[in-house]
């Protein structure tokens, strides 16, 4: 589960802030962020940070919020496949809305171009170095045939031609046959945080089109060629991201509360 923790918290961070947002489920007043097209079928977690609640609520009730549930588990879930560490800022509060409005134009998409994604981290605070070095975390983790379909068929001179035909074997042309069959975003080592991803990009083995584009003539080629020779600057890198990340537009203070349980307001 160590992508998709991790990718939790990015989703809950990029629609109206880390405010375990992204937790709450359909209600009279709630419409779920869980339901946007960035999300439905794709994000996974919500099990196991309502699992952690459960037991830290039990110890110390009404203390600890989700929000900070889901940096932490980021956290360790890097740990957890070899990546890097960092100290994770504390205090978030729960959000008592949703954003599932925003999440359709705040979220990026696998068919972003360089300029969108630059522009969309841009609006988040974070920096094009910042967006590569997290976009380095699909070093592990999966992606559906339907996201990277379009890539694999379409003869770009930016695909190795080797690695198109491979993963034309379990993802069908045609939509709706094989759209969720899965492969690994990084072929080499694709449970290990390491700097292989950076690497693939060189070689045009970027699964997505939105990973393809870090290294493709742009202003963004110099930081994978710097990551792809030194994973030391990638984890470096990484964490501190992931630490800017965290701190967006957080609730704090008597902004917001803190859920009893993480998918209702309560």
């Amino acid at each position: 589960m160590a992508a998709s923790l991790i990718r939790l918290h990015f989703h809950d961070c990029f629609v109206q802030g880390c405010d375990a947002s992204i937790l709450l489920d359909d209600s009279s007043s709630i419409q779920s962020e869980k339901n946007a097209p960035n999300n439905l079928n794709s994000v996974r977690g919500y099990e196991v940070i309502d699992n952690i609640k459960s037991k830290v609520e039990s110890l110390c009730p009404g203390v600890v919020s989700c929000a900070d549930i889901v940096a932490v588990a980021a956290r360790d879930a890097s740990v957890a496949v070899s990546g890097p560490t960092w100290t994770v800022r504390l205090g978030r509060r729960d959000s008592t809305t949703s954003g599932l409005s925003q999440a359709a134009t705040n979220l990026p998409s696998f068919r972003d171009s360089l300029d969108k994604l630059v522009s969309l981290f841009g609006s988040k605070g974070l920096s094009a170095r910042d967006m590569v070095a997290l976009s380095g975390s699909h070093t592990i983790g999966q992606a559906r045939c339907v996201t990277f379909r379009d890539r694999i068929y379409d003869n770009g001179t930016d695909i190795d031609a080797g690695f198109a035909s491979t993963r034309r074997r379990r993802c069908p042309a045609n939509n709706g046959n094989g759209d969720d069959n899965l492969a690994p975003l990084e072929l080499v080592t694709p449970n290990s945080f390491d700097n292989n991803y950076f690497k693939n990009l060189i070689r045009r083995k970027g699964l997505l089109q939105s990973d393809q584009v870090l290294f493709s003539g742009g202003s963004t080629d110099t930081i994978v060629n710097e990551y792809s020779k030194s994973p030391k600057t990638f984890r470096s890198d990484f964490a501190s991201a992931m630490v800017k990340m965290g701190d967006i537009e957080a609730l704090t203070g008597s902004a917001g509360v803190i859920r009893k349980f993480c998918n209702v307001i309560n």
